[in-house]
């Protein structure tokens, strides 16, 4: 079984993006299950979405469009959503690097 962790950075002022919504789904039988739903806390990550997970395709959607508002701040995106594959063996922590008009994403340890 795997682990699933993630952290949001904002690159534009270089700290960690607190308050950000995160909700994690695995694809079954032709449609998304919610297994979590949470928020980054004031270090910009989230430690409890999903301690043990099985191989198979799964999403983390980050929400934020209210992160942005609540700055006076605006993006082209209102959510960030990263598909990846779980192969059930390893921790897979996925951090997300967020600017107003970019992000990028790693596999991280």
């Amino acid at each position: 079984m795997s682990g699933i962790t993630t952290h949001v950075l904002d690159t534009t002022h270089g700290k960690p993006a607190p308050g950000i919504g995160v909700r994690l789904e695995r694809y079954e039988e032709d449609s998304w299950l919610v297994l979590a739903e949470s928020a980054t806390d004031a270090d910009g990550r989230c430690r409890n979405l999903c301690p043990e997970a099985r191989a198979g395709l799964y999403r983390l959607t980050f929400s934020v469009a209210a992160y942005f508002n609540d700055r006076a701040r605006s993006s082209i995106y209102p959510e960030i959503c990263i598909t990846f594959e779980c192969r059930g063996e390893e921790h897979y922590h996925l951090p997300l690097l967020l600017s107003d008009n970019s992000y990028t994403t790693y596999r991280g340890s």
